[in-house]
Protein backbone atom coordinates (compact mmCIF):
# COMPACT_ATOMS: atom_id res chain seq x y z
CA UNK A 1 0.00 0.00 0.00
CA UNK A 2 2.85 2.47 0.79
CA UNK A 3 5.05 1.39 -1.47
CA UNK A 4 6.56 4.67 -3.23
CA UNK A 5 5.29 7.02 -0.53
CA UNK A 6 8.56 8.71 -0.37
CA UNK A 7 9.20 8.59 -3.90
CA UNK A 8 6.01 10.59 -4.51
CA UNK A 9 7.07 13.00 -2.23
CA UNK A 10 10.11 13.17 -3.91
CA UNK A 11 8.29 14.38 -6.84
CA UNK A 12 5.26 16.27 -5.38
CA UNK A 13 7.44 18.68 -2.82
CA UNK A 14 9.74 20.42 -5.08
CA UNK A 15 7.42 20.43 -8.22
CA UNK A 16 4.24 21.85 -6.21
CA UNK A 17 6.61 24.83 -5.10
CA UNK A 18 7.74 25.08 -8.74
CA UNK A 19 3.78 24.92 -9.52
CA UNK A 20 2.14 27.82 -7.61
CA UNK A 21 5.24 30.07 -7.83
CA UNK A 22 5.28 29.56 -11.65
CA UNK A 23 1.86 30.60 -11.22
CA UNK A 24 2.05 33.56 -9.02
CA UNK A 25 5.38 34.62 -11.11
CA UNK A 26 3.31 34.64 -14.38
CA UNK A 27 0.31 36.27 -12.88
CA UNK A 28 3.25 39.49 -11.51
CA UNK A 29 4.79 39.40 -14.88
CA UNK A 30 1.35 39.98 -17.36
CA UNK A 31 0.20 42.64 -13.87
CA UNK A 32 3.74 44.83 -14.56
CA UNK A 33 3.18 43.96 -18.70
CA UNK A 34 -0.51 45.05 -19.08
CA UNK A 35 -1.22 47.09 -15.79
CA UNK A 36 -4.25 49.12 -16.92
CA UNK A 37 -6.23 46.04 -18.82
CA UNK A 38 -8.69 43.86 -17.47
CA UNK A 39 -7.04 40.03 -17.94
CA UNK A 40 -8.07 38.06 -15.78
CA UNK A 41 -9.46 35.43 -17.49
CA UNK A 42 -6.30 35.17 -19.93
CA UNK A 43 -3.97 35.84 -17.54
CA UNK A 44 -5.04 33.29 -14.91
CA UNK A 45 -5.20 30.35 -18.54
CA UNK A 46 -1.67 31.56 -19.43
CA UNK A 47 -0.25 31.51 -16.05
CA UNK A 48 -1.87 28.14 -15.12
CA UNK A 49 -0.78 26.77 -18.13
CA UNK A 50 2.39 27.61 -18.07
CA UNK A 51 2.74 25.91 -14.14
CA UNK A 52 1.24 23.18 -15.42
CA UNK A 53 4.25 22.96 -17.36
CA UNK A 54 6.52 24.20 -15.05
CA UNK A 55 5.37 21.49 -12.61
CA UNK A 56 5.62 18.60 -14.96
CA UNK A 57 9.79 19.92 -15.85
CA UNK A 58 10.69 19.18 -11.94
CA UNK A 59 8.21 16.49 -11.62
CA UNK A 60 8.89 14.25 -14.62
CA UNK A 61 12.42 12.62 -13.66
CA UNK A 62 10.94 11.66 -10.19
CA UNK A 63 7.50 10.39 -11.52
CA UNK A 64 9.03 7.79 -13.49
CA UNK A 65 11.43 6.42 -11.24
CA UNK A 66 7.97 6.33 -8.76
CA UNK A 67 6.24 4.57 -11.17
CA UNK A 68 9.06 2.17 -11.94
CA UNK A 69 9.37 1.13 -8.50
CA UNK A 70 5.68 0.94 -7.83
CA UNK A 71 5.17 -1.31 -10.78
CA UNK A 72 8.21 -3.68 -10.08
CA UNK A 73 8.02 -6.96 -8.61
CA UNK A 74 8.66 -7.10 -5.05
CA UNK A 75 12.65 -6.91 -3.79
CA UNK A 76 13.77 -6.12 -7.24
CA UNK A 77 14.94 -2.64 -5.82
CA UNK A 78 15.75 -3.00 -2.16
CA UNK A 79 17.18 0.29 -1.75
CA UNK A 80 14.21 1.85 -3.30
CA UNK A 81 14.43 4.91 -5.59
CA UNK A 82 18.28 5.11 -5.50
CA UNK A 83 18.13 1.41 -7.21
CA UNK A 84 15.33 2.29 -9.88
CA UNK A 85 17.64 5.36 -10.53
CA UNK A 86 21.11 3.40 -10.44
CA UNK A 87 19.58 0.78 -13.22
CA UNK A 88 17.85 3.36 -15.26
CA UNK A 89 21.17 5.31 -15.53
CA UNK A 90 22.95 2.29 -16.54
CA UNK A 91 20.48 0.56 -19.03
CA UNK A 92 18.76 4.05 -20.38
CA UNK A 93 20.61 6.64 -19.54
CA UNK A 94 19.44 10.34 -18.50
CA UNK A 95 17.10 11.18 -21.22
CA UNK A 96 15.16 8.00 -19.98
CA UNK A 97 13.91 10.03 -16.90
CA UNK A 98 11.96 12.29 -19.51
CA UNK A 99 10.61 9.20 -21.83
CA UNK A 100 6.72 10.50 -22.61
CA UNK A 101 7.60 13.93 -21.73
CA UNK A 102 5.94 15.38 -24.97
CA UNK A 103 2.07 13.70 -24.33
CA UNK A 104 2.67 15.05 -20.73
CA UNK A 105 3.15 18.35 -21.59
CA UNK A 106 0.52 18.38 -24.31
CA UNK A 107 -1.76 17.47 -21.49
CA UNK A 108 -0.06 19.44 -18.72
CA UNK A 109 -0.90 23.37 -20.30
CA UNK A 110 -4.81 22.77 -21.30
CA UNK A 111 -5.05 20.92 -17.83
CA UNK A 112 -3.85 23.61 -15.48
CA UNK A 113 -4.84 26.13 -17.44
CA UNK A 114 -8.69 25.11 -16.72
CA UNK A 115 -8.15 24.52 -13.21
CA UNK A 116 -6.28 27.75 -12.47
CA UNK A 117 -9.57 29.45 -14.38
CA UNK A 118 -11.53 27.52 -12.14
CA UNK A 119 -10.07 28.88 -9.17
CA UNK A 120 -10.14 32.56 -10.39
CA UNK A 121 -13.80 32.15 -11.46
CA UNK A 122 -14.46 30.83 -8.23
CA UNK A 123 -12.58 33.50 -6.31
CA UNK A 124 -14.52 36.36 -8.36
CA UNK A 125 -17.40 34.61 -7.78
CA UNK A 126 -17.15 34.60 -3.93
CA UNK A 127 -15.80 38.27 -4.15
CA UNK A 128 -19.44 39.17 -5.45
CA UNK A 129 -21.45 37.25 -3.25
CA UNK A 130 -19.56 38.24 -0.71
CA UNK A 131 -17.39 41.41 -0.80
CA UNK A 132 -16.22 41.80 3.00
CA UNK A 133 -15.30 38.85 4.00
Amino acid sequence: VYKGSCATLLRDLPSNAVYFATYEAFQDMIKQKFPNMQMEVLSAIFSGGMSGIAYWVVGMPPDVLKSRLQTAPPDKYRNGIRSVFVELMRTDGPFALYRGVIPVMLRAFPANAACFFGIELANTFFKLVTPNF
